[in-house]
């Protein structure tokens, strides 16, 4: 199976979205560097096939909007689906899916590309406790090509996220 190290990295220089993502990353202390590879990983079973990976490592940035219109972002394993109203209950209020519009509108990156960090503006945040279970998780960086990747330990100080079970 491929690694990201072999994968081919686009460029030398960072696209914009995924060095505000590297920018955050760095201002937090963390010593990560964000990769954009030549394939994608704009879904989870992409980005383990593309990284090496179990889908399990993958930490699915996930935008659902409440009924005031309050963004909530769920940073779930790849292997796992968010019930919906676990969610609802935890946040106290109904909530659907996100559309694309809202999604960019909330964290200023597109869906595929959303990551944990660096949104426009702050987003309640709960983390799958399942994520906690792999000592390396990949995560979005801006772009559906760009991913870095962190010890699960640190996903909760990064993100000031909840930990909860989605399922």
């Amino acid at each position: 199976m491929a690694s990201a190290e072999n994968n081919a990295i686009v460029s030398d220089q960072l696209s914009k979205s995924a060095q505000s993502v590297q920018d955050v990353l760095s201002a937090k202390g963390l010593k990560v560097d964000v990769k954009e590879l030549s394939e994608s990983t704009r879904t989870a079973e992409e980005a383990a096939k593309t990284l090496g990976c179990e889908v399990a490592q993958i930490a699915k940035s996930l935008i659902f909007q409440t009924n005031s219109n309050r963004p909530i972002l769920v940073i779930a394993s790849g292997a796992n689906r968010v019930n919906e109203k676990t969610l609802a209950k935890l946040v106290k209020e109904k909530i659907k899916r996100a559309t694309p519009e809202f999604c960019r509108e909330a964290t200023g990156f597109a869906i595929g590309g959303i990551p944990p960090v660096g949104h426009k503006q702050n987003i309640d945040t709960y983390i799958d406790e399942d994520l906690l279970q792999h000592e390396k998780i990949w995560a979005a960086a801006g772009t559906p090509n760009a991913v870095f990747c962190l010890n699960s330990k640190n996903i909760q100080d990064l993100t000031g996220g909840k930990v909860i079970s989605i399922k």
